[in-house]
Formats: C-alpha cells, structure tokens, sequence
C-alpha cells in the first residue's frame, strides 16, 4: 500500500464516518478534511475537525505507520506544530505534541471498508498489463468516460503549449516565425522531425520573408540550408538553385546544417525529406502570411484547399536531385494535412488565443471531431480493450492517457481510477 492511497481515502472520505474515534477514543468528527497538499510540508492544510465536540482548523499529516513521523524527522520541523490530526493506516507509536500531549492519531484501517481495499488492488495488482485498469475500464460510465477524455485532450493542448512557448519566447514572439518551425518540425515526420526543426532554426526568418516571393530563391534558401546543393549535379535546376544559394549564402551569412542529418533509409518515397522540404517550399511561396490566413479558418474543408499545394515541375519527375522518376504531382494528403492540424495548428492556436484569453474550446473541439482517429500502437491496443476512438479527439486523449496516466501509474489522480476505487 501506498501513501498516496491513504492521502485518496482522506480527501475523498473512503471511510465510515460515522462514530469515528481516535486511538485514545476521542470522538471525531471531519467537518472540512481540508486543502490537499502536493508540495512540501502538512498533507492537508486548514482542515475543520470536531475531537470530542471542539472544533479545530489546522494541518493534516498522513502515513502508513505512526513512527513515520519519527522516520521523517517531523519531530524537528516546526512546519509540523500546527498538524491537529495524524492520519496512519496502523498505529505503532506515539507522536507527541510542543504541550507534550499526544497528538491525536487516527488509525483508518479499522475503519476502511473491504471492498475499497479489494478495488485497491485489483488496481495495482502486481500482475503484468499495459494499463493497471484493463480489466475494468469498460466498466466505467460512458459520461464520465468522455468527461475525462475532454479533458485529458485540454491537458495534452497544455503540455504541447510549454513546448510552443519557449520556440516563442526564442523568436520574439513572432507567431509567423513559430509557425514556421512547427510546421517544418511536423514535416519532417517523427524521423526527420529534429533534422527539419533544425533548418528552420538555421536563419532567421526574416530571410524567408524577403525571399518568398521569388519560388527559385525561396527553393534555393531551404535547400542549401538544409545542405543539399553542397554536391556536384549534372542537372540544369540544381546548378541554379546552388548558385542562387551562393548569393543568398553571402548576403545573409547563413551556415547550412549538414545533409546527414536527414534520413532516406527505409522512409517511402513520398516522405523523403527532400520531397517535405520541396511542399514546404511551395505552401510558403503559396501563402505569403499563412499564420493569420490559419485563424480564419475554423471547418476541416477548408484547412485541406489552404494546404492544397503542389511542388514545382522538377520534383514533379523527382525524389531527389540526383535521379528522375515517372512524374506524379505530390500533392499534401489529407492524412498528413491531418497531421499538421493536430500536432500544429491547433496547438499554436490555442496557445495565440490562451494569451489572448479568447479560447474557443467548443471551436477547437468540433475540429478536431471532425478529424479522423489516428492510427498507431497504443490506440490499436486501446481498440482491442473495446475503447474505440471516433475521432482525432479521442485519440489524442488516450495518448494522454496513456503515457501521463497509465504508464506513471498514477490511477489515483485519473477519473477512471478514482471511479473503480469507489464503486
């Protein structure tokens, strides 16, 4: 058992109330159990109990034996003199107040009903499972389910928005800049996501906003950055974009990353970094203020004729400079224009409205309902639990659920967990 149990019990009173003593039977009575504490210090701050008939406000402090006090020197810390209950699962010694009293001391044990201990440990049984609840989540009520899922997705949008933040704080709060190096980040796909946010680090931005409207230039300034016009090319389109490059590189003194950095190996063709870097190319010369166009935009239709761009006619019958292939147009796909709203528009938006304080959460939510469910490891392993996502919302809420919740083990604070626990 763990403490954080104990700490459950109390703040939810998971006990018969009713005739509840002390160790030195003294009646006691749990008019407020007070403010759960996550920091340093009391367990619980400014709780109102009544021990034989008097009421009295201050601290809480809980552990599974009493000499845990003594065990955590609490004897020594004046932040423990104001402490006017001790909570214990069993009592093995006496704590003693500055008065020289003993300090009144609750033993739960006595006073927990079985089934809460057998729901405890159904839940952290020792047995191996993906999810500590997955023999009993299709238990759990399908209002609260949802509940918990909208806001476990609210949870993941504010977890993605540290991130976005400190790539803000890095460019002077330039929305147009950020949006930028989230997309390039989202092209590059988990393999190529670093090397991509890399380029888009490797010069100001403010580079690419003199040079987009010229589709050659703008080429020339994402391909050599990305240090793929450092080699020697028979081919009439490399040998300008690498002199073009030439001039771009001495007027604004950039240093491109190296070419290593990006993967071909074992990626589909489409998805070869120099085909992303040619379709991020062409949406940047496209939409010449992409991020204010984005915040017009609110229906799922119109996020794929925003990002309906086809590269030019080299990477036409191109996958990489060095040999031509039959020619396709190489269009974005939906799924991957799904990709960027939810790991990228979305996100940012709600970090630009969140500062603003004009959060639309009902907006946000309808668009990402109207987004196909993602398909992966986890939400397939969640489908065979008879959890099926019905949209990018659900999916994204299970990741969270996943790897915040479940994988921490951390059923206590999840609504599904503390649900199980009291049924």
């Amino acid at each position: 058992m763990k403490e954080e149990f104990l700490h459950f019990l109390w703040k939810y009173k998971l006990f018969s109330t009713t005739d509840l003593k002390s160790i030195a039977g003294e009646f006691i009575e749990i008019v407020n159990p007070g403010i759960y504490n996550t920091n340093t210090g009391p367990d619980f701050f400014n709780a109102q109990l009544k021990i034989d008939g008097q009421l009295w406000i201050g601290n809480v402090e809980i552990h599974l034996k009493s000499s845990d006090w003594y065990a955590h020197y609490h004897e020594e810390d004046e932040n423990y003199d104001a402490i006017i209950l001790h909570v214990v699962w069993s009592y093995d010694a006496d704590v003693f107040m500055k008065n020289n009293l003993p300090l009144p001391t609750l033993e739960l044990e006595q006073f927990v009903q079985k089934e809460v201990l057998i729901n405890y440990q159904k839940l952290f049984s020792k047995e191996q499972r993906w999810i500590p609840c997955e023999k009993q989540i299709t238990e759990i009520d399908s209002f609260l389910l949802n509940n918990w899922l909208e806001r476990l997705y609210f949870e993941r949008l504010e977890n993605k928005a540290v991130f976005i933040k400190e790539v803000l704080s890095k460019s002077n709060n330039d929305y147009e800049a950020v949006l930028f190096k989230l997309l390039a980040k989202n092209f590059g796909l988990k393999v190529n996501g670093d090397a991509f946010f890399d380029l888009s680090n490797s010069f100001d931005f403010s580079v690419l906003r003199k040079v987009r409207f010229n589709q050659e230039q703008l080429s020339a300034l994402l391909f050599g950055q990305a240090g793929f016009l450092e080699d020697e090319v028979e081919d009439g389109c490399y040998v300008k974009l690498k002199k073009e490059y030439n001039y771009l590189q001495h007027k604004y003194k950039l240093k491109p990353i190296r070419k290593n950095r990006f993967q071909f190996f074992r990626m589909r063709p489409n998805n070869f970094p120099t085909i992303r870097i040619a379709q991020l190319g062409a949406l940047y010369f496209k939409h010449q203020h992409l991020f204010s166009q984005i915040l017009e935009v609110s229906r799922l239709k119109d996020f794929y004729m925003l990002f309906s761009v086809e590269v030019n006619d080299f990477w036409k019958t191109h996958y990489t400079f060095e040999t031509s292939s039959k020619k396709s147009p190489k269009r974005l796909t939906k799924s991957f224009i799904d990709l960027l709203v939810i790991n990228t528009i979305i996100p940012l938006r709600f970090v630009y409205e969140q500062e603003r304080g004009t959060i639309n959460e009902e907006q946000l939510l309808q668009l990402m309902q109207q987004l196909r469910p993602e398909k992966n490891s986890i939400i397939n392993k969640f489908s065979e639990l008879k959890i099926d996502a019905k949209s990018a919302f659900e999916t994204q809420a299970l990741l969270e659920l996943k790897n915040n919740y479940c994988s921490k083990k951390e059923c206590l604070q999840c609504a599904i967990g503390n649900s199980l626990l009291r049924k």
